[in-house]
């Protein structure tokens, strides 16, 4: 009896703790997208083990980033584009909407190219049909979330983040890779150019403007905006909770695409590409891991463009005070995608390049969102601790290098 007493009070805090989660688990659907896959195979396929360094730095550096993104919104009662919008004049935050919506864009079309390569894998469509049905089934997506609310649709992306998990980390399990290896991976060095490259799409398709933005607004939308005290304290230590479990998961994933390259594919001819890659695993590990491993990128592809599209709106809400109808403003940023297939591109160049279009838009969403969060005017009480601000800085200092790097080193080659 006594022991029951005991138990049953704390299995009561952890189920309402339990409620608390979930807006970082779709925001971290941004960290699992097609984009992250064609980095962290090429990485392992080029350079086996040499960048594990490279995943594990990028996820530590995504929970902070994404942390401060939710504890501006739960503090201030403003998303990141709201708050913009708040400190600076119209047409400051027209420039700025334009390239959110070029970053809106260049991620909708990594994310239809993706799952339209997947749908081609799995059942030889035409790449232009999967990338419609792609659009079409993210639509479907976010008219769950328009008419059932927030919560339903945070179960069914991360339904899709499980199956993703699921379709990267069964290769690993079936083929463990070298521990010692791995454990040498985390050393921090380069091998070249092509490795500072490759080390810079990683970084880049790792910390994403979108899920920084979308965040904000998600956190915001689920917890609403407590006022000062143990409330809020307990909430972002919630938040915290709810970052570091889905950064852990996203970091397994990513880190699970480099290790099944590095130790089925490197130096193995024609892995440059999603579609060499998924025949190589075929030959190495089976037609059941490759059957896996095209449903993983399939769910990654629709999850992350649903999100996509609705950090799209979310952002022109908050920087313009504007809603546009779902449907008008998932064909405008479908089409250009659509477009990329339809002029016969190749679907794997088409991926890098929309990662260096995402690389400009890092700056705009990484400096506001670090001086925001230190503004005591703004924050009171909660606002970034001096560590946690030089820490800030500092992460976004070699984001933005990084991205710089892979702007010039992409147009340099």
């Amino acid at each position: 009896m006594a022991l029951a007493e005991t138990v049953r009070p704390k299995l009561a805090k952890v189920r309402a703790g339990s409620l608390l989660l979930g807006p970082a688990f779709v925001a971290a659907i941004a960290y699992v997208d097609p984009g992250n896959v064609a980095s962290n195979i090429s990485a392992g396929a080029q350079f086996g083990y040499l960048l594990v360094w490279v995943i594990v730095a990028a996820n530590l550096m995504a929970g902070l980033v994404q942390y401060l993104s939710a504890k501006l919104a739960l503090v201030s009662g403003l998303s990141l584009p709201e708050a913009v919008r708040e400190r600076t004049s119209r047409p400051v935050r027209l420039g700025y909407w334009v390239q959110a919506e070029a970053v809106a864009i260049a991620t909708d079309l990594a994310e239809v190219v993706g799952g339209a390569i997947a749908l081609y894998l799995l059942f030889d469509l035409p790449l232009v049909l999967g990338g419609l049905i792609t659009g079409a089934v993210s639509m479907l997506l976010l008219l769950v979330q328009d008419k059932r609310g927030q919560r339903p649709f945070e179960r069914v992306i991360t339904g899709l983040l499980a199956v993703i998990a699921v379709g990267f980390l069964a290769s690993v399990v079936v083929e463990p890779p070298s521990a010692s290896a791995t454990f040498g991976g985390l050393v921090p060095r380069f091998d070249g150019a092509e490795s500072v490259l490759i080390a810079a799409a990683m970084l880049g398709a790792t910390v994403m403007p979108h899920a920084v933005y979308l965040h904000s607004g998600l956190a915001r939308d689920r917890h609403g905006h407590p006022g000062a005290g143990e409330g809020r304290r307990r909430l972002l230590k919630a938040t915290r909770f709810d970052v570091g479990l889905a950064m852990l998961l996203a970091g397994a994933v990513n880190l699970a695409m480099v290790l099944l390259a590095a130790t089925n594919l490197q130096g193995k001819e024609g892995v440059d590409s999603i579609e060499g890659a998924h025949a190589a695993v075929g030959e190495a590990l089976g037609p059941g891991l490759a059957l896996l491993f095209a449903i993983g990128l399939l769910a990654s592809g629709l999850a992350s463009t649903s999100v996509g599209a609705y950090a799209g709106a979310m952002i022109m809400q908050g920087l313009l005070r504007k809603r546009v109808p779902l449907l008008l403003r998932r064909l405008v940023t479908l089409t250009p995608a659509i477009l990329v297939l339809a002029l016969g591109a190749d679907p794997s160049r088409a991926l890098v390049v929309s990662q260096v279009v995402l690389s400009f838009g890092i700056p705009f969403a990484l400096v506001p969102l670090v001086r925001l969060t230190s503004d005591r005017g703004l924050m009171g009480e909660d606002a970034n601790h001096r560590v946690t601000t030089t820490l800030a800085w500092l992460i976004a200092g070699v984001i933005i290098s990084l991205n710089v790097a892979l702007i010039y080193l992409t147009f340099a080659g």
